[in-house]
């Protein structure tokens, strides 16, 4: 019997490896299916597969949507979308988690935390802005709109990438950046006559059912309400075992309650239920309730003396009594009309059992003060029949049987409201893999029902008093925060057309040369005023100027063949000191009444006007009122400095 050579060396280990991937491969196994990786990438094709399947379904219900004028054909239609809808919200979920490279609970999920309640982001579809944007700026800023291919792409790929955010503050800083360009787009291409003809189309938040506008508002709004709903996914995700985790949590809610509120108060006559004034409102009382939580639970993560620590454990029953008394708040706002047939019932039954929750664990802290340290005084407890909450509250007992009687009390309260708390969790609980909230509850429930057994006693048949109720008080009020775009600089896309004090849709003008001015005795004959862009002030009767057809109140824009609307006053100054004998040749651009359009009519002085519009800042002048408005966004026009300085024109 020959013995097989066997291969020895540096090659020997890959030889052997290869021949044993093709011996895997000749039995049927792929051996990258058995790796981390491959599990990971087969997960992801196979949620990549599903949601293409339901991208599919909502596109044609969302053309049977639009066809029929049937009212229960449509109704049966925005019930198949709100599914199509939530299972989208979940599977991208899904795949943001494997893409991240978490698990499926997501890093907040973990621990002895109550889930809280994120908010989907609104979805879009593509949208074509260069038909619309190279007709504008061709027939109203008089330039040729093919050379702003690069800017108009610019545009396109910023709403591209603002559709799929990055749950970060990246993704935040993304949404914030394409907001604010919005707002310079609204400045500069939105006038009194119209905007830019654009159809947006959004699909509501919590249903999917489409709405659409020609209206930039709307787009506007529909990135400030993603905002806030990243805000909400933010603080879902976070880690609030800790206490850096809380706060984070705490804050990204106040952040998200702020920008809805913003929402609320700057939109009207909203075409997608979710930005309605009633679910707004709703909305922002739900992340307020919810920073709340956080405020709570960062309070109560546990410290070595905490649980002996008599003036902690009232301080936070009063905290937990807040939380359940923002969450009833909030239970009354979702049973409205018409947001109690909006929003979705497991909204609505988590917020009832975290008003039971709660509000038993404000009775389960008042017990250990009671019965865990020495007496404290503190306005905690308030009596049932007591009508008006002005009245001061009774002093805690001071005899420590008295006290371990009460805290039996409010322990039997206490375990009273977590088993209704189960119950109700019971009815409305959501079909997910994993339930945290089920163990949270059970678990409170059996604390209290260990401490109730330790206060029992086998000869205690004295009846017990009522437990009266804690008294809701925080040390600690999340205050609503508005998105801060300041924050967040951008560069205006469009800057090539001038700034915007002149150059925008608002204004109409009309450019005039290149005119032909030499120096004379006394210079030019004008007079040259402000900054971006040069204003010439006066003209001198008789001079140069007057000559060559310049007039007052016209804007300086080309120099010898070179834009310069963004010129300083003294650049332009310098500019024309350096001109000889053979003169310079400078283009102008010259308002128009509102009335005339551009190109035709007289070229009479409107200095006043100019100055005005010269005097105010980037922000959007007041929106003239349309007959019948469908989406209103207020804008206050902000006045800033004076135009500048007045120069003669440089002398020879």
């Amino acid at each position: 019997m020959i013995p097989e050579e066997r291969r020895v060396g540096p090659g020997a280990g890959e030889e052997s490896t290869r021949l044993q991937a093709a011996d895997s491969v000749r039995k049927g196994g792929d051996p990258l299916v058995q790796t981390q990786q491959g599990r990971l990438q087969s997960h992801r094709a196979r949620v990549h597969q599903q949601i293409s399947k339901e991208l599919r379904m909502r596109a044609g219900a969302e053309n049977l949507y639009r066809a029929t004028s049937n009212t229960r054909v449509r109704e049966t239609v925005a019930l198949e979308l709100s599914y199509v809808n939530s299972r989208l919200q979940l599977l991208k979920e899904e795949l943001e988690e494997l893409d991240c490279g978490g698990d499926a609970d997501g890093p907040g999920s973990g621990g002895s935390a109550v889930p809280l309640i994120p908010l989907g982001l609104k979805e879009t579809q593509e949208l074509d802005w260069s038909a619309a944007l190279r007709e504008l700026i061709s027939g109203h800023f008089g330039e040729d709109g093919t050379t702003y291919e690069a800017e108009i792409r610019e545009l396109a790929n910023l709403r591209q990438a603002v559709r799929t955010p990055g749950r970060s503050e990246a993704g935040l800083e993304l949404l914030m950046s394409y907001y604010n360009q919005l707002c310079l787009l609204d400045a500069r291409f939105v006038g009194p006559a119209g905007g830019l003809g654009l159809l947006f189309r959004w699909y509501d938040s919590l249903t999917g059912v489409p709405a659409q506008q020609r209206s930039l508002a709307f787009e506007k709004g529909s990135v400030l309400f993603n905002i806030g709903a990243l805000h909400t996914q933010i603080g879902a995700r976070q880690d609030r075992t800790c206490p850096g985790g809380a706060s984070c949590a705490a804050e990204a809610f106040q952040r998200a309650a702020g920008a809805f509120s913003l929402l609320r108060e700057k939109f009207s006559h909203a075409p997608s239920p979710d930005m309605s004034p009633a679910s707004l409102c709703v909305l922002e009382q739900l992340m307020t309730a919810q920073a709340q939580e956080c405020v709570f639970e960062g309070l109560s993560l546990p410290a070595p003396a905490a649980p002996h620590d008599c003036l902690a454990q009232l301080r936070l029953a009063q905290e937990a009594a807040q939380v359940a008394a923002e969450y009833e708040q909030v239970r009354r706002a979702m049973a409205q009309p018409p947001v109690r047939d909006y929003v979705p019932f497991a909204w609505t039954a988590l917020v009832m059992v975290k008003a039971e929750h709660f509000r038993a664990l404000a009775h389960f802290h008042a017990a250990m003060a009671l019965c865990g340290g020495p007496p404290a005084e503190a306005e905690l407890l308030v009596p049932p029949d007591r009508p008006e909450p002005q009245r001061p509250a009774p002093a805690l007992p001071r005899e420590p049987e008295e006290r371990r009687k009460l805290g039996k009390a409010h322990l039997r309260r206490a375990i009273l409201g977590q088993e209704a708390a189960l119950r109700l969790h019971a009815v409305g609980r959501a079909l997910r893999r994993v339930d945290p909230l089920q163990a949270v509850l059970a678990q409170a429930l059996r604390r209290s029902l260990a401490k109730y057994s330790e206060l029992d006693l086998e000869d205690d048949f004295f009846e017990a008093p009522e437990a009266p109720d804690i008294q809701p008080k925080t040390y600690q009020r999340p205050e609503v925060r508005a998105p801060s775009f300041s924050q967040v600089e951008v560069a205006d896309i469009f800057h090539r057309l001038g700034p915007l004090s002149v150059f925008s849709a608002k204004n109409r003008w009309r450019l005039v040369g290149p005119v032909h001015v030499t120096r004379g005795e006394g210079g030019f004959g004008f007079t040259l005023r402000g900054d971006a862009p040069v204003l010439i002030a006066a003209v001198i009767p008789g001079g140069r100027a007057a000559a060559a057809g310049l007039q007052e109140g016209d804007y300086i824009v080309a120099v010898d063949g070179q834009p310069c609307r963004w010129w300083k006053h003294a650049e332009v100054v310098a500019r024309l000191k350096g001109v000889g004998e053979e003169g310079v040749n400078l283009q102008v651009a010259s308002l128009l009444p509102s009335a005339e359009p551009p190109g035709t009519g007289d070229r009479r002085p409107a200095l006043r006007g100019l100055l005005r519009s010269q005097e105010r800042g980037w922000e959007p002048a007041p929106a003239r009122a349309s007959p019948r408005p469908l989406l209103g966004w207020s804008r206050k026009a902000r006045r800033g400095k004076p135009g500048g300085r007045l120069s003669p024109a440089p002398q020879p």
